[in-house]
């Protein structure tokens, strides 16, 4: 059968309330398959405005097969491209993050400017046309400090997200902030897997105690009564209202995107091994380091976060083959706060370090049993998986919705 029409028929299949059958988490068809009809089409977060803050600055990354290079240009507009050369193929630039006054491929030279038009090309004769062969771009949007980008050829909306998470960011000003540290690790586990660990903290108590110290254990929020049931929405509420700081659970209607905030342990403003400010210098004078919490937001497939008063967290997810998934992790200060007096970032990094290599270990153990032909899972806890269950319904009806519509 066809890999689609087999992928389909296993979807249609499937009801949410247990794990989706191996192959979806083992099969290089299926692998290949998301990736046509969900990453190389869907809006996916690749970094933060202020990591290109000045023209020329860029970053890189992989999409699949797609190399994809993202740029501020001279008029100070975020643009994205295919780094791929319009002569032979070659990637225009090949180091994670950079600075250059054009983008020049190393192979014959082919420069073109910072908005990706071509301006030379050596020995191509009388009638090649240059405006025929600029950098083929792709789309590329931003929301409150945070850059996305779609491969897609008509991508889908994003106004109806960015207008659901604008209001919770502006506070925090994310946009005058810098990346104090950065940190990418490969899982072998499916991309499904990481996410499903990050739905829920069914496994927290016995695999993070650093994270427990400052992050309630208990279930995921999934749904609005759960979110007004943190003690953060009770105790908190009406000054986060005065402040200007939205903290109602807000999911889009397909389940893609979430963002509330929540409340920390006790009188913890941060994650830190003692509870206490990793950063003197707050992110905004608008978010007062006491009682903040942390904002939560996540967008599927490539976004979680966590917001807080003196430093904010992402996390981009990136797949890179049926059972191996990259995360990168980047923690933003204000742009003023200087290591070494106003953080140390052993302390800043400590909490979601660990946490990190943790999730590393129980993903990769859990993909090890998935693989086994023996492999039979039990229904989700109700009480302490609803947000997983959320997540594969949410790839389920979205999957489905793509690979039969037209």
């Amino acid at each position: 059968m066809d890999p689609r029409r087999a992928f389909v028929s296993r979807l249609r299949e499937y009801e949410p309330t247990t794990p989706l059958a191996r192959e979806f988490y083992t099969s290089a068809s299926d692998y290949q398959v998301e990736l046509e009809a969900l990453w190389y089409r869907d809006w996916l977060f690749v970094g933060h405005d202020c990591e290109i803050a000045r023209p020329g600055d860029y970053l890189t990354l992989q999409i699949g097969e797609y190399p994809v290079l993202v740029v501020r240009d001279r008029d100070g507009k975020v643009r994205a491209f295919h780094n791929s050369c319009r002569h032979r193929g070659s990637r225009v630039c090949s180091e994670a993050h950079g600075n250059v006054p054009r983008l020049v491929c190393p192979y014959h030279q082919w420069t073109y400017r910072l908005n990706g038009e071509l301006i030379t090309a050596r020995d191509m004769g009388e009638h090649f046309d240059r405006s025929q062969h600029s950098l083929r771009p792709v789309h590329c949007a931003g929301v409150g400090g945070y850059i996305w980008v779609c491969l897609a050829e008509v991508a889908p909306d994003f106004h109806a997200f960015a207008a659901q998470v604008e209001p919770y960011l502006r506070p925090h000003r994310l946009h005058e902030a810098k990346v104090a540290f950065e940190s990418t690790i490969v899982e072998r586990a499916n991309w499904k897997l990481v996410w499903e660990n990050n739905r829920e903290c069914y496994h927290c108590p016995a695999n993070h105690p650093e994270l427990a110290r400052t992050f309630p254990a208990s279930a995921t929020v999934a749904t609005a009564a759960m979110a007004s049931a943190n003690a953060g929405a009770v105790e908190h509420g009406a000054r986060w209202d005065s402040l200007g700081m939205p903290y109602q659970f807000q999911l889009s209607p397909s389940g893609q995107s979430r963002v509330v905030r929540m409340s920390l342990l006790g009188d913890a403003v941060s994650y830190t091994m003692d509870g206490r400010a990793a950063v003197r210098r707050p992110l905004s004078d608008s978010v007062p380091a006491e009682g903040s919490g942390a904002l939560l937001m996540f967008h599927f497939p490539s976004l979680w976060n966590h917001v807080l008063a003196d430093h904010a967290i992402s996390f981009r997810v990136l797949p890179l083959g049926p059972t191996e998934t990259q995360l990168t992790t980047k923690w933003l200060v204000h742009k003023e706060a200087r290591e070494g007096v106003d953080y140390d970032l052993e302390r800043l990094t400590a909490v979601w370090m660990a946490t990190n290599e943790e999730d590393r270990r129980v993903c990769q153990e859990n993909q090890l049993g998935v693989n086994s032909p023996a492999y039979a899972p039990a229904p989700y806890s109700p009480v302490q998986e609803a947000g997983v269950m959320q997540f594969v319904s949410w790839y389920r009806n979205h999957m489905l919705q793509r690979l039969t519509e037209g």
